[in-house]
């Protein structure tokens, strides 16, 4: 899925203002392993992913916990630190080389006052976002580990092959070891 249709999927926004919008994103690349944001700073740039797996993730007491994953097409940040330019709790890493679209938040800002389609488009993303983080805070909370297991390989079933376990193991609030019995006895 290209750049437009992704973001058709939340709003339809006019070629003019797509070419507004495309002529504003920068490309960047990261290797496997490098860290795009970390506790303490601002992160001041909003990420569209071309290629590769990125995570979010914060460590307490010698563990990981795993916040989200971010792939083609989507958005990667820590939306907290980029929505409100405030320093980061978490970790943004990659976990494969990675080739991204970027834009600053002071440019993304520039745009929205010279285009109110632009300024829909990230508000509707925005929504899906925090939609979807509400939609997983009830899964932790209300599912077994074998339903979370499978919505998850429902919704993102390439990431058990690109993705360490033990982060899926995190993410989903699973021990590692029922998450590998898991993955051994439930086929999807």
């Amino acid at each position: 899925m290209g750049r437009h249709e992704y973001f058709r999927l939340f709003h339809d926004i006019p070629e003019e203002d797509y070419r507004l919008l495309s002529e504003n994103l920068g490309t960047k690349t990261f290797d496997k392993g490098e860290l795009i944001t970390v506790p303490g700073q601002i992160q001041r740039t909003l990420y569209f992913v071309k290629s590769g797996v990125q995570m979010s993730f914060f460590d307490t007491d010698k563990k990981t916990h795993v916040i989200a994953f971010t792939y083609p097409p989507n958005l990667c940040a820590i939306p907290e630190s980029f929505l409100q330019q405030k320093p980061s709790q978490s970790f943004l890493k990659c976990l494969t080389d990675s080739e991204m679209d970027c834009i600053s938040f002071e440019n993304l800002h520039k745009l929205f006052d010279q285009s109110q389609q632009i300024e829909r488009l990230f508000r509707r993303m925005t929504e899906a976002v925090l939609a979807g983080i509400l939609t997983r805070h009830m899964e932790l909370h209300s599912m077994t580990i074998e339903e979370r297991y499978k919505a998850f390989c429902r919704r993102s079933p390439h990431l058990l092959h690109l993705v360490p376990h033990k982060y899926i193991a995190s993410y989903l609030g699973i021990d590692p070891t029922n998450f590998s019995k898991l993955y051994n006895r439930v086929k999807i």
